[in-house]
């Protein structure tokens, strides 16, 4: 079955709150752009943290912001669809901001998962997270994948 989407994260944490109360929730973000193996490793992970499994993506202007022009080649409709046939998602949202601080201040999950290029002291929102009582899971294979070495390798 696949996982819910839900375009504004606004409208997520209503459905959440309204549905949902007293679950555990877990999210992960990213551009998801070329789906590749460590998503996969990651998103299997983290969907184990919570009763429920947030998968959030960048849409295409923070992609192209946060990875240049051309990016992101998939656009957000249609990796959102993607990501929501993957087993453990339940829920597919977006957001444009250029950091994740909004979405998780409006979302709150109870866990926020980021992959092994972070430690959890390191986490840019890591103070946001704890701020409303949540904490921060680390989730994946070693970073030894990106959609951008896949696409170079690809074009060469």
């Amino acid at each position: 079955m696949a996982a819910e989407i839900i375009p504004s994260y606004t409208d997520l944490a209503k459905l959440l709150q309204a549905q949902h109360a007293g679950r555990t929730v877990a999210m992960t973000n990213g551009c998801f752009d070329v789906l590749h193996v460590g998503h996969i490793r990651l998103i299997a992970e983290g969907a184990q943290h919570g009763d429920l499994f947030v998968v959030a993506l960048n849409d295409d202007a923070s992609v192209t912001a946060n990875k240049g022009e051309g990016r992101p080649l998939v656009p957000l409709e249609e990796r959102m669809e993607v990501i929501a046939a993957l087993a453990g998602v339940d829920f597919v949202t977006s957001f444009g901001e250029p950091t994740a601080h909004d979405l998780l201040e409006t979302l709150r999950p109870n866990v926020h998962v980021k992959g092994t290029d972070w430690t959890a002291e390191a986490v840019p929102e890591r103070s946001v997270v704890e701020a409303y009582g949540g904490r921060i899971a680390i989730a994946g294979d070693p970073k030894a994948h990106s959609s951008t070495d896949l696409i170079k390798r690809i074009s060469s």
